[in-house]
């Protein structure tokens, strides 16, 4: 197996793959965890998922990243894997109902959810706020750290990392892909799964098929370290909304947590506009004001950086996992979003059970590229 990735899930399919015996490469263009794995929080959420098919490859991947915790330790002192929990907080009386209805949705399909009193959990929380969904089953990761994790788990199973290494264009025999033509060579293989996250897109296109993988951007804000007052992943009953739309424009939603290190990350931001990797002062005052609101004590403390980065878009927002039937030997496993994180796992496992002849964990049908939501979006867009 050629992966074309050496983001998280990229990692989780090649740490799967070579623990089952097959041999693996993993191919990329830059350095393994050099993309979107590198730029986000980490998060491992079950709670901004109703139920469904992302909701249930969530929980099996929460079940699998507690489960390889001691396998990951040999090689890592610390992925800092953290169950703090998710605090979700509604500042109107219209969001306190809408979080309300979706926390018993949520319980209906397996999610732990209770309603707390805010300030019980987080003391410096604006007191105002008009309900609060705790969700014990919400966790946290080092993504960096987590993916070179994985990756050494594979190396020692007989994988391979290539860095460096850009896909350029298809090896084929007949109608069959064979490998891929590579700023480094030819790298032959029986099957070709592309893993390459937002820019899974134009490698699919360099291999002959159409994927609709695009970038979406996002901020995070990083304070200077502090003494901790924030002991959860808090974040404002706006997010699940953003996650979920179809808009391009800038979206802002408050998520605030503290990190191992004493800092506190303050996202988030989602906005359509290709790879262009400014910062901006529009999207960085925005954020920090929806980070105010939840805890208006943010307003003293210094910020020290921000950074960006690309999250892979889909338009019916569930990842695409499996075969292609366009091209025999050609595999996917990408779209995943903001949620790449604690999907990889389950990704990495669903991808093995398909390719394995494995039944499968999760229902792998709400993944595949020719489901019917996407399926019109598989064609070139008339300006490609």
């Amino acid at each position: 197996m050629v992966v074309v990735g050496a983001g998280i899930v990229g990692a989780a399919i090649a740490r799967e793959l070579a623990m089952a015996g097959v041999s693996v490469v993993v191919l990329d263009r830059s350095a393994s965890a050099g993309g979107t794995s590198a730029a986000g929080e980490g998060n491992l959420l079950v709670s901004d998922k109703g139920p469904g098919a992302e909701l249930s490859l969530a929980l099996r991947s929460l079940t699998l990243w507690r489960s390889l915790l001691p396998e990951v330790a040999d090689t890592f002192p610390s992925i800092e894997y953290e169950t703090k929990g998710g605090l979700v907080v509604a500042t109107t009386d219209a969001g306190a109902a809408a979080l309300r209805a979706f926390a018993d949705l949520q319980r209906t399909a397996g999610v732990s959810a209770a309603e707390v009193d805010g300030l019980d959990y987080e003391p410096d929380l604006n007191s105002a706020h008009t309900a609060a969904i705790f969700y014990p089953q919400d966790a946290q990761v080092q993504p960096a750290i987590a993916t070179e994790a994985l990756l050494a788990v594979a190396r020692r199973h007989g994988a391979s990392v290539r860095q460096g290494v850009e896909v350029l264009g298809p090896l084929r025999g007949g109608d069959r892909l064979t490998g891929v033509a590579t700023s480094g060579g030819d790298v032959s293989g029986d099957h070709v799964v592309v893993a390459a996250g937002p820019w899974s897109g134009e490698v699919a296109r360099r291999l002959g098929v159409e994927l609709p993988v695009r970038p979406r951007r996002g901020t995070i804000l990083v304070t200077t370290r502090m003494r901790q007052r924030i002991r959860h992943k808090v974040y404002d009953a706006d997010y699940v909304g953003a996650v979920g739309s179809d808009d391009a424009a800038l979206q802002t939603s408050s998520v605030v947590e503290s990190t191992a290190a004493g800092t506190v990350l303050i996202g988030s931001s989602r906005e359509r506009r290709g790879f262009d990797e400014r910062i901006e002062a529009r999207v960085l005052s925005a954020v920090a004001a929806k980070a105010l609101v939840l805890f208006p004590f943010l307003a003293g403390v210094a910020v020290m950086r921000a950074y960006g980065g690309f999250r892979p878009f889909v338009p019916d927002h569930l990842p695409v996992i499996g075969p292609d039937p366009r091209l025999p030997g050609l595999w996917h496993a990408t779209g995943h979003e903001g949620a790449g994180i604690v999907l990889s796992t389950a990704t990495g496992e669903l991808l093995g059970d398909l390719l394995l002849g494995r039944a499968p964990r999760v229902p792998a049908e709400a993944f595949a590229v020719d489901r019917p939501t996407l399926r019109p979006h598989l064609e070139p867009s008339p300006d490609q």
